[in-house]
């Protein structure tokens, strides 16, 4: 089954297609699944053998996680068992990437894989620097960003480049593609539009900030926090700012990515703290103050918001007003974000631990 949908001319979002294919969920990366049930267990836990930064994605059955040692390992989704593992040869703190039977992933060692869901190596591809960046599915294409300040666009099913853009400094973020654009927030301190096409920039926003956080985009503009706890919001038609509001509090770094749904763009920082902007307007809605910084990016599930933080706690926060309304200590320093489909909630933590919630 393909996973990359398209619905009434946009990308197919969690809950209605019922996976988490790829980081943020889908090409916009916008964070945001069903509604998970109330009161979560955990279902089953699975030691990775290292640390875990990746993001899980979730493709029917299985669930696909990268561990610092290098590998990548498929589970099984009903009780967590290793399918296979497979040795890529460098940490993976990328998310993979999965397009009907293809995974795609890239490694610190700056090399960009494709598998197939049968554990069979397909091609290689060798950037210049390290890889962070997660994936980011197209039709016939596949992008990511990498430490050699490019941004890369393969042919999904060769690897052979379709084009590069050249920024003017790392790209750590991972693409975000809506409305024929590739859009990146770098460590130029940049939020471009590229046309997905042919790798070319439409429009640029410059910002006295540099960035880690991956774009979301929601209603033809992507919002995304700044290394200096700047929030924005730039319209791509033109990279016009329309909003910019700074996280005033110490340490203010967000390194996770937006999670937008309908007039709340939820974002985090390294500030410890969780807020509700109007996507609107940029007013601050709700915050809530975790124990310890967070660099998971929220994810949006029905009325609640989903989180990480480094003093190893998950919880979820009300979408309307941010009270905590469940909590789990998962002991390790979770920076993976959580991934949402068919009501379970996966994620990994620095001790290599992998969880699985549900009902």
């Amino acid at each position: 089954m393909a996973i990359v949908l398209l619905l009434g001319g946009r990308w197919a979002m969690p809950g209605e297609n019922g996976d988490w294919p790829c980081f943020r969920g889908g090409p916009e990366m916008r964070g945001v699944a069903a509604a998970l049930p109330a009161n979560l267990k955990m279902l089953w836990t699975c030691e990775a053998g290292s640390g875990v930064e990746s993001t899980a994605a979730i493709v029917g059955d299985s669930v696909y996680v990268g561990t610092m040692k290098g590998e990548l390992l498929a589970l099984r989704l009903d009780d967590g068992k290793v399918k296979w593992r497979v040795d890529l040869g460098s940490p993976v703190a990328a998310s993979p990437c999965v397009v009907g039977d293809a995974i795609y992933v890239g490694d610190e060692g700056g090399t960009f894989h494709a598998l197939g869901t049968d554990a069979k190596k397909r091609w290689q591809f060798k950037a210049g620097s390290k890889i962070i960046s997660s994936a980011t599915p197209a039709p016939g294409m596949v992008l990511f960003g990498s430490y050699d300040n490019k941004l890369y666009c393969l042919d999904s099913k060769t690897g052979a480049a379709k084009w590069t853009f050249e920024a003017d400094a790392q790209v750590h973020c991972s693409p975000c593609v809506a409305g024929g654009l590739v859009m990146i927030a770098g460590c130029d301190g940049k939020v471009r539009m590229i046309e997905l096409e042919t790798g070319k920039e439409k429009a640029a926003a410059g910002v006295q900030s540099n960035f880690s956080a991956s774009p979301a985009f929601s209603e033809g503009k992507v919002y995304v926090g700044s290394l200096t706890g700047d929030c924005l919001s730039v319209t791509c038609a033109d990279a016009k700012v329309n909003w910019q509001v700074r996280d005033e509090a110490d340490g203010a770094s967000c390194y996770a990515g937006a999670a937008v749904s309908g007039d709340s763009a939820v974002f985090a920082s390294r500030s410890n703290r969780v807020f509700c902007l109007s996507a609107a307007t940029g007013k601050q809605v709700w915050e809530f103050n975790a124990r310890a910084k967070v660099d998971s990016s929220p994810v949006i599930a029905g009325d609640v918001v989903y989180i990480g933080t480094s003093d190893g706690t998950v919880c979820g926060l009300k979408l309307a007003d941010g009270s905590k309304v469940w909590e789990f200590a998962a002991g390790g320093t979770v920076t993976a974000s959580p991934a949402v489909a068919r009501g379970r909630m996966v994620i990994g933590t620095s001790d290599g631990a992998i969880y699985c919630f549900g009902k």
